[in-house]
């Protein structure tokens, strides 16, 4: 149908069919939270239904699949550092970078093992080397939880055991291992060879440099953003776009890793006080998510589906293996040290290892690069991706109920207000119940410390200003506003008021 695309000749029919293809990736996005099905799965979906196997369109250019996945990632991590919460990883955080780099090595070195001898055993496939076989296995070594937790969110599913914060740890932070193991595997195939010890030194000056760059110029951000008197408000999310773009190629040049210094510059302002701090999150929440449309159907087009079936069976084999064994070996290996998580803790850390965009975008690189069987690797990753989906995805809410691990859900923010960072208060929603109304059903009966207001009630899904003599009700929820928290925490006590939030400038 689209066999005819060119961009010079008809520039709007692209745009038209591009529009398309968003529409339908969007409603698709919709479907899958509804049955419970992650949205990468389904815009690859699209993409594979508009292209060479479907309704036609041409895209066989693994190099600029591997740039939009380039450009896509660093925004992506950048908006997971921001949106992370150093308060929340701090108890885990050694946990979450052993299993973001020692995990992903063991992830390697045993599903790489099984490779070759699944190779050497199998009928209709020629040999891999060891080295081969452990490059198949690096490209799909990194784990991506964004997808699961978009369904856990959209199902209102809270974990216990700070598992959501460690599994968010992981999989933001583990790309960089994973693809410095893939570009330094396919460099030992080219080359014929590599000295360990120059490979643990690319490693460590990689992880080094990526690390301090992301903080120093996640700093630096942070600065000019509170320090530059930009007129518009609107050219604020664009200056901290710049800053991570130029944040992850200062960073690669200088022979650091991109995505690890972009995810590190992004926890670095996300934790910062920042002026416009709301709308900017909101900015990045948005166009993180337009690229992962973007990166996602750019995939989708660029594999053949008629090309998947030749490699269904190993693919089958890796894909099971490294669900039933792998996953777990190397995760329960990994924690031994640690008393963080209960048995069932580290299963559903085992079964949430789902393989996403990134070990696609990394299996263009042993393509691009000439490597022997490199199109085949392509193709065995995404079937092995598409197969994590079904049987991972799918399940990840399920299996946190058969394992017991569903938390109750956290207070949600009524009112959706946030103060300038410059504004030295507190700010708390308060739910009335008999116990505080037996004070008084009026506003001017409550006990609120001086420099204390209540500056909005929320009644019935309807929001009006108080006065003193305004009559409240069982249930009302209460926008609280002071400049002294202890106070308002003491009165609080007074009251018997337990169900609330503060927050804190």
């Amino acid at each position: 149908m689209f066999h005819n695309l060119h961009l010079i000749e008809s520039p709007e029919l692209v745009l038209l069919v591009a529009s398309i293809i968003f529409f339908f990736s969007i409603v698709a996005g919709k479907a899958g939270f509804r049955f419970g099905l992650p949205a990468l799965l389904l815009f690859l979906g699209v993409g594979m239904l508009f292209g060479s196997d479907g309704l036609g369109i041409q895209f066989n250019n693994p190099g600029a699949a591997q740039f939009i996945g380039m450009l896509a990632l660093s925004i992506i991590l950048f908006s997971g550092g921001m949106d992370t919460k150093v308060s929340e990883i701090k108890p885990i955080a050694t946990e979450g970078l052993v299993l973001a780099t020692v995990g992903v090595l063991l992830t390697t070195l045993i599903t790489g093992g099984f490779i070759y001898y699944v190779f050497l055993w199998s009928t209709g496939y020629e040999t891999l080397t060891v080295a081969e076989s452990m490059l198949l296995a690096a490209v799909m070594s990194s784990t991506d939880s964004a997808s699961v937790f978009s369904i856990l969110r959209s199902k209102g599913v809270y974990l216990k055991e700070r598992l959501r914060p460690t599994l968010e740890l992981e999989s933001g932070s583990n790309d960089p291992m994973a693809y410095m193991l893939t570009l330094l595997l396919i460099a030992y195939i080219q080359v014929g060879g590599m000295d360990l010890q120059d490979a643990v030194i690319q490693l460590l000056v990689q992880l080094s440099v990526g690390a301090l760059a992301g903080f120093l110029l996640g700093r630096l951000a942070v600065i000019l953003i509170n320090h530059l008197n930009i007129n518009n408000e609107s050219l604020y999310p664009i200056l901290l776009l710049t800053t991570a773009f130029f944040t992850f190629s200062a960073t690669t040049l200088c022979k650091g890793n991109g995505y690890l210094a972009v995810y590190i510059a992004g926890l670095v302002v996300g934790n910062a006080k920042i002026v416009h701090k709301k709308s900017i999150g909101t900015f990045f929440d948005g166009f993180a998510w337009l690229w992962q449309i973007v990166m996602f159907l750019a995939l989708g087009l660029l594999v053949n589906p008629h090309e998947l079936l030749p490699v269904a069976p190993v693919g089958l084999l890796v894909g099971v293996f490294m669900i039933l064994v792998a996953r777990p070996a190397t995760i329960f290996l990994c924690l031994i040290p640690f008393k963080s998580f209960s048995t069932k803790g580290k299963l559903y850390i085992s079964w949430v290892g789902l393989r996403g965009a990134v070990p696609i975008i990394f299996a263009t690189y042993p393509w691009i690069a000439g490597v022997d069987h490199g199109g085949m690797f392509f193709n065995i990753v995404f079937f092995i991706t598409i197969l994590s989906l079904l049987i991972q995805g799918t399940t990840v809410t399920q299996a946190a109920k058969w394992l017991g691990l569903i938390d109750e859900p956290e207070r949600k923010d009524e009112f959706g207000i946030e103060l300038p960072e410059n504004i030295k208060s507190a700010m708390s929603e308060i739910e009335l119940t008999p116990a505080v109304l037996s004070h008084g059903n009026k506003l001017m009966q409550l006990a609120m410390p001086d420099h204390t207001l209540v500056v909005m009630v929320k009644r019935d899904g309807r929001y009006f200003i108080p006065k003193g003599n305004t009559e409240l009700k069982e249930n009302d929820l209460l926008l609280v506003i002071s400049d002294n928290d202890k106070a308002l925490l003491n009165a609080y006590e007074s009251l018997g008021v337990k169900d609330y939030t503060l927050k804190k400038n």
